[in-house]
């Protein structure tokens, strides 16, 4: 599937090789153009393909080499755009929930660490299907989206057969608030629990809790989630941000650091959920 992002991408891919290919002194191979950037040729043609994702000195020094310095602010331009590519929910929901659901499994597929913030919901790779049910009821209730619920659920619970795949590394980490959000019925609530009670012994999940109770260095704001420090994906109410260049994809990954230095595991971790599912019985 082809996403907003990519097709961004693709779309500055082009223009770097019409540059290329028709700059003032007249046109140059990919082999050529790296020679006078002092780059692998591979690098030149994974732009041009939208195989990866040019930084600001990337295409100031393109332009320059192309004999096109002039070129440079409208190449700016287009990294702007997809430094933090919004993707509207309701354009995203317009055919329901299942389409965003299979995006997010392409991503998936090819991660091997996954780090994850949630600080108001269980997060969609641990939640059961009666908790994601209750999640794709609201939120489709709240965009006035086609109502593709059953199919949004089993595209999610297939995804979760990858905290079972030994290559793979799941770092999940959860504001207490999460366990006690009553965004489903009691009942749904306190089966996510014991669902999280038995994901501590994976050795290929990490979990942990933020207490209320913890000194934290960075308040714990929106979910978001970062593909191996590639790609950050984080959610807002009319839009989810896909944001892949490395200087803010480096900031999340500070945010993470922090909430993490916050956060309990394995026995601690065990208790604060166990706190949460008294309180609802």
């Amino acid at each position: 599937m082809s996403t907003d992002f990519q097709k961004a991408r693709n779309a500055l891919g082009l223009r770097l090789r019409e540059l290329r290919t028709t700059g003032p002194g007249g046109r140059l191979t990919g082999p050529q153009l790296g020679e006078r950037l002092g780059w692998p040729h591979s690098k030149v043609y994974k732009l041009e393909n939208g195989r990866q994702t040019a930084n600001a000195a990337d295409l100031q020094a393109w332009a320059e080499a192309t004999g096109r310095p002039d070129a440079a602010a409208e190449l700016q331009a287009h990294l702007r755009g997809l430094e933090s590519h919004v993707r509207s929910w309701r354009r995203q929901l317009a055919k329901g929930h299942r389409p965003v659901q299979d995006a997010i499994t392409a991503e998936h597929a090819r991660t091997t660490t996954l780090y994850i913030w949630e600080n108001s919901l269980v997060p969609g790779m641990v939640q059961t299907p009666d908790y994601a049910r209750a999640v794709f009821t609201r939120h489709a209730q709240l965009m006035r989206s086609p109502k593709d619920t059953e199919e949004a659920v089993r595209a999610r619970v297939r995804r979760q057969e990858a905290l079972y795949d030994s290559g793979k590394r799941h770092r999940i980490l959860m504001w207490e608030g999460a366990l006690r959000a009553l965004v489903c019925s009691p009942a749904v609530l306190a089966a996510q629990l014991d669902r999280l009670a038995s994901l501590t012994g994976l050795d290929t999940v990490e979990l942990g809790i933020v207490p209320f109770t913890a000194v934290l260095k960075i308040h714990p704001a929106n979910g978001f989630w970062i593909y191996d420090d590639r790609l950050v994906i984080a959610e807002d109410w009319h839009a989810e941000l896909w944001i892949d260049d490395t200087d803010s994809v480096a900031v999340y990954r500070r945010t993470w650091n922090l909430l993490r230095e916050a956060a309990v595991f394995g026995i601690d971790a065990q208790r604060v959920v166990s706190q949460a599912q008294k309180a609802i019985r």
